[in-house]
């Protein structure tokens, strides 16, 4: 544990920050998931609904970094690949 003010400071937000990327992560592995069932009814209005949010929402966790954009980019391609192969 630290003894320097700014320090403590630091330890304090960089919680805050590891939480909100653990948020954006979770929710893109919900999405995911969201889209396979999608998929797998055969909803096609609700397939590209949800391709449409979780691809959102990848680009939005690499450009806040709480993703490696290649992480996103990998994710955004299986997603399309699940779309393309059944809705």
């Amino acid at each position: 544990m630290p003894n320097i003010r700014q320090q403590k400071k630091r330890v304090r937000t960089a919680a805050k920050q590891r939480l909100e990327n653990l948020h954006y992560r979770s929710t893109a592995k919900t999405l995911a998931k969201r889209l396979e069932t999608a998929v797998k009814d055969g909803d096609k209005e609700r397939v590209a609904a949800e391709h449409r949010e979780l691809v959102r929402w990848l680009d939005r966790a690499a450009a806040r970094g709480a993703m490696h954009r290649n992480t996103a980019a990998r994710r955004k391609s299986q997603a399309a690949r699940i779309v393309s192969s059944g809705g």
